[in-house]
């Protein structure tokens, strides 16, 4: 940036070409690094609460229809259709809205950004039993989100680095598509935030699955949770 301002102040400063060059330029990189300092900034504040779990309510249909209609548009570019199959009475679970909304919108714009263009972005949700990593004694209820894309899949060398802050398994390709590197070490972060978990399986070739597993809110009088086990 200060080498672009310093020819546009000195040699180029009457060149009209080199002015309309460089300024684009300086733009595209003044974005990158305003993304980057925006999700630095972002996982700073989670970290300083991680040890606390929110205690909100939050109704996971609302806010994933709003998630897939604020990124339509961006899927509509390549030619990309977001489905959603929401079962009646999904659980609402304990959180914060504004860190989950962050959580499913990367994950989402993630499948647009490496899915192939054409193809279908799947969201589901499922109420399901399975042991808890906090130690607890056999099964307990989750509430899973599952976001499927159909792209090239990760190879399984990768998956257990990919919430590790900056690493790319292809970096040229992330920084073309405008990633920082940080979108899914942001999604852990809230996650342990939540005392949730993020599972990630691909296959190569075929496309990856990234589901996220979270607590619901613990129902009225201690009642069970509605929606379906499976």
């Amino acid at each position: 940036m200060i080498g672009f301002i310093e020819t546009l102040r000195g040699p180029a400063r009457e060149d009209a070409d080199a002015h309309q060059r460089f300024l684009a330029i300086m733009h595209e990189q003044a974005s990158r690094m305003t993304r980057l300092v925006e999700d630095l900034l972002s996982l700073s504040r989670i970290e300083l609460n991680e040890h606390v779990m929110p205690k909100d309510r939050v109704a996971l249909g609302p806010l994933l229809r709003h998630i897939a209609a604020a990124l339509e548009l961006r899927a509509g570019e390549r030619r990309m259709r977001i489905l959603l199959a929401l079962p009646p009475g999904l659980p609402e679970v304990l959180g914060d809205h504004d860190e989950l909304a962050q959580v499913f919108q990367n994950l989402v714009d993630n499948a647009i950004k490496y899915g192939r263009a054409g193809t279908e972005i799947a969201i589901s949700a499922a109420t399901v039993l399975r042991p808890s990593r906090d130690g607890d004694v056999g099964s307990i209820p989750f509430v899973s989100i599952a976001v499927r894309d159909r792209g090239e899949g990760i190879a399984r060398e990768h998956l257990p680095r990919l919430t590790e802050r900056f690493y790319r398994i292809d970096a040229a390709r992330s920084r073309e598509m405008g990633g920082t590197g940080l979108g899914l070490a942001i999604v852990k972060h809230v996650l342990n935030h939540h005392r949730g978990f993020l599972e990630v399986e691909s296959t190569p070739g075929v496309g990856s699955v990234f589901t996220v597993f979270m607590r619901p809110h613990p129902a009225p009088s201690g009642g069970p949770c509605s929606g379906g086990m499976s």
